[in-house]
């Protein structure tokens, strides 16, 4: 179902991706409508997870099913399959990445700049088509097409050229060696025939999904999707033979929903679910990600810019409270981008005490006197700057709320300025935005590089927007990235997060636990399904994460 682009979608940086007009669901609902099987009239839960049929409400719009703009991006979809997808042992460590399309783990050669890929016989799209090489080939060059402006194409840049060497076979060839090129392999394929070379935002894929996936979509309209279980699916016919998807983008109506009985679950942000924990009937349910929420500082800003000034706001953010309140306990403290489910590759002691005194010296040791209105000052410039955050994000907002008041409590003022995303993408430089991250977490790489290097021609504006260049970092992100030696990755990635926190170029608040409230049906596995383990979430959530990640896999 979308780094900071925050949606149910897996998509990069920090915005939403595009989605259909209403008007163009309405008509293809007419169209979908004679197939599609009924949810309890179109609006209401119906059997929910005892029977056959699961149905949720999520935040976000409808439609936007193009795997080329990056739906289901990580391998995790209803209606598509990647060559590889996750396959988890729990959601408190990264999942492995297994054959899906691809018949085994793909052949590297040795300095892992090629990357052979069988692909499984007998595999079918829902338009009753083989797969085949041509149609890998075809997904991942419209991706890479700059006529499809696909919203994901920079996390590809690696790839020098996708070939079919036979109709089981692909190549990939890479611009340099890339350890963790199989964390691009779970992009979900689509039939060559379908492609039609213009942009990804405007293909029909977007509300007339094809592909492999264990679920085929059989009604769409503005308010509802409906997904009906494919008897064909390579993997095994799904058991939930239909998902029922209702778009209800006000947080209280959800809950309102769930708290009825009207669906069988829904996500939402942590302190309004904490409100159901002790609600007979009802379950609320926290999974661990990788999803990131921090400052962005404005390099334009003379306050903001100044190293000692990030310094002191980094360590004047209290961290643990905002997790206890604005995440109620739903989190972790963050400091860097890398948290804990990365092993021996987070550097716990790469860290910021929570010391206002200490960030009062440092100001004062670098010329920013506290004011006569208790705001500093050095010369005519005042440590004062504006805050932007996502307005319709409750959680973004009182996020922000809370690095405000702590950054008042040294002196400094921070202008809270709510608004949508054209807005926000006209401040990233001369003024902070309150972002998110994490939404390839897969692999070190995809969670550091862009986030912390200096920019290039495709990186998203939201990955470090004032372009600073932090000393030494570019340097370990490459080594990091061109080594195949794990304890050497491992090493680089502990010296950036070492070399970051004396040189922060963000103020990273928390990891943010994504929260779902399920109707309770009996401790695991008394209801008679087995569900299989939780999984390590990235930014994207909705109501295709959560409990219901992989539903098509759920066994009686």
């Amino acid at each position: 179902m979308p780094r900071t682009r925050p949606s149910s979608r897996t998509m990069p940086a920090t915005r939403p991706a595009t989605r259909p007009a209403l008007g163009a669901l309405a008509a293809l609902a007419v169209g979908l409508s004679g197939c599609a099987t009924s949810a309890g009239g179109g609006t209401e839960g119906g059997d929910g997870p005892d029977g056959t049929r699961v149905v949720l409400a999520d935040a976000q719009p409808l439609g936007g099913y193009n795997p080329v703009n990056g739906y289901g991006e990580l391998g995790v979809s209803p209606l598509y399959d990647g060559l590889l997808r996750p396959a988890s042992s729990g959601d408190d460590r990264l999942p492995e990445l297994e054959p899906a399309l691809a018949a085994e783990a793909p052949a590297v050669n040795d300095d892992s700049t090629v990357w052979d890929v069988t692909l499984r016989e007998g595999v079918t799209f829902s338009d009753g088509t083989a797969l085949d090489a041509a149609d890998v080939v075809a997904t991942y060059e419209a991706v890479l097409d700059p006529a499809s402006a696909s919203e994901v194409a920079g996390a590809y840049r690696m790839i020098a050229s996708v070939a079919a060497t036979d109709d089981r076979r692909v190549r990939f060839t890479l611009k340099h060696p890339y350890s963790a090129f199989a964390s691009r392999l779970t992009l979900g394929i689509v039939p060559s025939e379908r492609l039609d070379g213009g942009p990804a935002r405007d293909s029909a894929l977007n509300t007339q999904p094809v592909g492999t996936g264990p679920y085929r979509l059989t009604r769409l309209d503005a308010g509802q999707a409906v997904f009906t279980g494919n008897p064909d699916y390579w993997d095994g016919a799904p058991q939930v033979t239909e998902l029922v998807t209702l778009y209800l983008p006000d947080d209280n109506a959800r809950a309102q929903r769930v708290r009825a009985g009207d669906v069988d679950g829904t996500v939402l942000p942590p302190v309004l679910a904490a409100s159901f924990e002790d609600q007979a009937g009802l379950r609320v349910q926290s999974v661990h990600t990788a999803d990131w929420r921090g400052v962005s500082l404005p390099v334009e800003n003379a306050f903001a810019g100044d190293p000692a000034a990030r310094e002191a706001m980094n360590l004047a953010v209290d961290r643990d409270t905002i997790v206890d309140g604005v995440l109620a306990g739903h989190g972790s403290p963050a400091a860097t981008p890398v948290s804990a489910v990365y092993g021996d590759a987070f550097a716990a002691d790469a860290t910021f005490p929570f010391d206002r005194g200490r960030a009062g010296r440092l100001l004062d040791d670098a010329g920013w006197r506290p004011g006569a209105d208790g705001v500093r000052a050095k010369g005519d410039e005042r440590a004062a700057f504006d805050l932007y955050y996502l307005a319709s994000d409750s959680l973004r907002r009182d996020m922000a709320a809370a690095f405000a008041a702590d950054m008042a409590t040294i002196g400094v003022e921070v202008s809270l300025r709510g608004g949508d995303w054209p807005e926000l993408d006209r401040h990233l430089t001369d003024a902070a935005v309150l972002l998110g991250g994490g939404e390839r977490p897969y692999d070190l790489d995809t969670q550091l590089y862009d986030v912390l290097h200096t920019r290039s021609a495709d990186t998203s504006p939201y990955d470090n927007p004032g372009d600073v260049e932090i000393p030494g970092v570019d340097a370990q992100l490459d080594r990091a990235r061109a080594s195949l030696d794990a304890d050497e990755r491992t090493a680089a990635y502990r010296a950036v997060q070492e070399t970051y926190v004396q040189h922060p170029t963000h103020v990273f608040l928390a990891f943010v636990e994504h929260t779902y409230v399920t109707q309770d049906d009996g401790a695991p596995g008394t209801d008679g399904w087995d569900r299989g383990p939780l999984v390590l979430e990235p930014h994207a959530h909705g109501v295709s994460w959560g409990p219901w990640w992989h539903v098509a896999g759920w066994r009686r």
